[in-house]
């Protein structure tokens, strides 16, 4: 398998790994990731938002995110899930079918990945990647028309980093961060604006 320079396995090989058993369970995915598991499980659960998935899928994906994020946020060493959740159990088939066409890319990005920018990673550093995933993950989990993608993007590169613990995939999720909080801003005064425009027709009517 393939590992960083600290010796952990990449997150494709893991992947990879779990995709060749008939079943996993999430339990079971957060114990193979080890002491990295936080920022794995928020890479795996928002990478699938880039991918052409049935409505409804988002706020499917978003659920565990709200369950991880916050937890991030607090400082919590390891992840806790709903005994519901920790023993659901996930096909090898359906894990290839979803992250088949993205670890090519992982794999990629995994190759020029490093440790580095540690500072970045210190308790309040990690607790700030937690705020920020927690936020984008209520906005995942939203009705809005493709507005799943920065969110889902912006959260994969964070959890990629702390998994990482790579500091240019860190600035480079805080930059799409305040992209996706720039695009939120012009999106909602857009619908302020329209709902004031029908307002003010329906009055005039």
């Amino acid at each position: 398998m393939i590992e960083d320079d600290d010796g952990h396995t990449s997150i494709s090989a893991i992947v990879r790994e779990l995709g060749a058993r008939d079943s996993v369970s999430v339990g079971e995915i957060i114990d193979r990731f080890g002491t990295r598991a936080f920022g794995a499980l928020l890479f795996i659960f928002a990478l699938p938002n880039l991918l052409p998935l049935p409505p409804g899928s988002s706020t499917v994906l978003g659920a565990p995110l709200l369950l991880l994020a916050p937890q991030v946020a607090l400082g919590v060493e390891a992840p806790w899930m709903p005994r519901s959740v920790d023993g659901r159990r996930i096909s090898g088939a359906d894990l290839n079918k979803v992250f088949g066409p993205l670890l090519p890319w992982v794999e990629r990005f995994e190759k020029i990945s490093r440790p580095r920018i540690a500072v970045l990673f210190s308790a309040w550093g990690q607790r700030l990647i937690g705020v920020i995933c927690t936020l984008l993950a209520f906005v995942l989990i939203l009705p809005i028309p493709l507005g799943n993608l920065l969110p889902g993007l912006t959260i994969g590169v964070l959890g990629f980093s702390l998994f990482q613990r790579d500091g240019f995939f860190a600035v480079a999720g805080y930059v799409l961060a305040g992209f996706s909080a720039f695009l939120l801003y012009v999106a909602a005064d857009a619908v302020i604006a329209g709902v004031r425009l029908l307002v003010n027709w329906l009055g005039g009517a």
